[in-house]
């Protein structure tokens, strides 16, 4: 009748599992909210296809508009941030060697088919050469200057990529730059950027 004690190990618990849904449980609202938004889509795939159609050509219109109007909420990573708006603004402010490449080199071919006479293909090569050399002064000095002026104002954040996004936006003409410029050449920066 009587059982003696015994000194036995309590049993190991047993393991929590932990392959939940790795989110919150969503509140009533937030779930009723979901179950209209689902019950919105059309239930055939070509009117779910022409939806999801509609859906990326507003983004791809709000990122146009973006791009034009330097909205930052809607232009693309690349160029979303404090420092990369500096980056852009100070390239914008000056006039670079390099954004004349391209009228440059158009003028090189033109040169280049003889249309001066016989010394044409000497001027054309000097000129190509003379134009390289330029820009390669420019971007080195543009390098320098953009990388100074960023651990100035920007002490805290990395220099990767600045030097590379600079010289994409200096060899483009002005015209042509996307995000489009938002301030004139010789115009001083702002203080802040944040």
């Amino acid at each position: 009748m009587f059982r003696r004690k015994t000194t036995e190990t309590p049993a190991e618990p047993t393991p929590v599992k932990t392959n939940g849904k790795g989110r919150p449980t969503p509140s009533r609202k937030e779930a009723e909210a979901a179950a209209k938004q689902r019950a919105k889509l059309p239930r055939d795939r070509k009117a779910l296809a022409k939806h999801q159609r509609e859906l990326r050509m507003e983004s791809s219109r709000k990122m146009r508009e973006a791009l034009k109007s330097g909205d930052e909420a809607y232009l693309p990573a690349r160029d979303r941030g404090p420092v990369r708006r500096f980056v852009r603004d100070f390239i914008d402010t000056r006039l670079n060697i390099s954004e004349l490449l391209a009228p440059l080199l158009i003028l090189i071919l033109i040169i280049s088919t003889g249309v001066f006479g016989a010394n044409s293909a000497a001027i054309a090569n000097t000129l190509w050469m003379a134009t390289i050399l330029l820009v390669v002064i420019d971007v080195f000095w543009l390098r320098f200057r953009v990388r100074r002026a960023v651990r100035q104002r920007f002490p805290e954040e990395p220099l990767k990529g600045i030097t590379w996004y600079a010289v994409m936006r200096a060899v483009n003409m002005r015209f042509l730059r996307l995000p489009k410029p938002q301030v004139k050449i010789g115009q001083p920066l702002p203080e802040h950027y944040r």
